[in-house]
């Protein structure tokens, strides 16, 4: 269905731009919905000349090893960019997009996007930090792949978590916000799901895991320690 708007003012590198400026997009923008698990774009797939952003919702970029074994590289919320190759055209998905609850999807026709870029050189060097952020993090994602502990990337999952979503207080500890099960915290620092339980009981004291993929910090000193390699259990 076509874009409001006020569905384009959502988008993080868009909010900027006046009413005007977002009125001269709108005609080239598209919302798909899409039910949670649904598959949004597969890993090699021909990728349109588009920009795509989270509109509503929340995604999950994955990628499948040639052993099989899948690696969530990033999740990504409501208002965020995604499919970065596909603003330079002619280009495959680098990895699988996944809906992790019911979300919507909004796409811009590149050669509009392109238009506005040339009235609002701003909006590229927004595009242009965005994949630079991307880019580090994926540097950190196979580095901490390569060289750091499980346990220590458990730790920086966690915080980054978060960091992102926030906490609030309750009397059992810091509760995370954003909901973690061992299924999507195993992909994304790459273990396995019985190994991710293994290593919640092994800092059991430090965060408590409830079932439904809360997560409780008590101690948030030893689990920065944890994630800096200096903790010994």
């Amino acid at each position: 269905m076509p874009a409001t708007v006020e569905q384009l003012q959502k988008i993080l590198i868009l909010s900027r731009l006046d009413h005007g400026q977002l009125q001269q997009l709108q005609p080239h923008a598209l919302v798909k919905n899409y039910a949670r698990e649904a598959i949004i774009l597969h890993e090699g797939d021909r990728l349109p000349p588009q920009l795509f952003a989270v509109l509503s919702g929340r995604i999950e970029v994955k990628k499948m090893a040639s052993t099989g074994k899948e690696t969530i590289l990033r999740t990504l919320p409501a208002g965020e960019l995604f499919a970065a190759p596909a603003l330079f055209g002619n280009s495959t998905a680098p990895a699988t997009v996944v809906a992790m609850q019911d979300s919507q999807i909004l796409t811009i026709e590149r050669p509009a996007l392109l238009d506005m870029i040339q009235n609002t050189p701003e909006l590229a060097l927004q595009i242009i930090a965005v994949l630079t952020e991307r880019l580090q993090h994926l540097h950190q994602v196979v580095h901490g792949l390569a060289s750091e502990r499980a346990i220590v990337r458990l730790a920086h999952c966690i915080q980054s978590a978060a960091i992102a979503e926030g906490t609030r207080e309750t009397p059992q500890g810091l509760l995370l916000c954003a909901h973690l099960p061992y299924a999507q915290i195993a992909g994304t620092i790459g273990i396995t799901y019985e190994e991710c339980a293994r290593l919640f009981k092994q800092i059991q004291g430090i965060v408590e895991y409830s079932r439904g993929g809360k997560i409780f910090v008590l101690d948030w000193a030893k689990l920065g320690a944890i994630a800096e390699g200096s903790w010994e259990s």
